[in-house]
C-alpha cells in the first residue's frame, strides 16, 4: 500500500487499531495510519463541517468569505482547498489511467490549438 502522507510506495502492515482496522507504518515518513485514513484532516483542528463549507463556498467562488463564516483563518482556507484539490487530481488520476482505449479523438484539441495561432498571429 502506498503511503497516504508522502506517497512512498513501500509501506507494511503495522498491526490492528481498536477498532479492527489494520494500520500501516510507512518507512520513510515514520508514520502510523490505517486504511480510511484521509489526510485532508490529518493535523488539522477544523471539523469536518468547516471543511464541508470551506470547500462548498470555495467552488462558488468565495475564499474570503469562507473564512469570515468558518472562523478559521485565511491561510487554514487555502491550505484546505489546496489538500481538497490534490487529493481530487489524484482520484482524477487514476480514474483516467484506468480507462482502456484503441484509439483518442482529440478534435476538439486541435480546434483550440488553431483558434489560439490565429489569435496570436492577429494581436502581433
Amino acid at each position: 500500500m502506498e503511503c497516504r502522507l508522502c506517497g512512498h510506495p513501500s509501506t507494511h502492515k503495522h498491526g490492528k487499531a481498536p477498532n479492527g482496522s489494520q494500520r500501516y507504518f510507512c518507512p520513510q515518513c515514520q508514520q502510523t495510519f490505517n486504511e480510511r485514513f484521509d489526510p485532508l484532516y490529518y493535523h488539522r483542528q477544523v471539523t469536518p463541517e468547516q471543511i464541508r463549507q470551506v470547500l462548498q463556498a470555495h467552488s462558488e467562488g468565495s475564499s474570503r468569505g469562507s473564512s469570515r463564516i468558518t472562523g478559521l483563518a485565511y491561510n487554514t482556507v487555502v491550505n484546505l482547498v489546496r489538500a481538497a484539490s490534490q487529493q481530487a487530481q489524484l482520484v482524477d488520476n487514476a480514474a483516467v489511467q484506468a480507462v482502456q482505449t484503441e484509439e483518442v479523438s482529440a478534435d476538439e484539441l486541435w480546434s483550440l490549438v488553431e483558434k489560439n495561432k490565429s489569435t496570436a498571429s492577429q494581436t502581433r
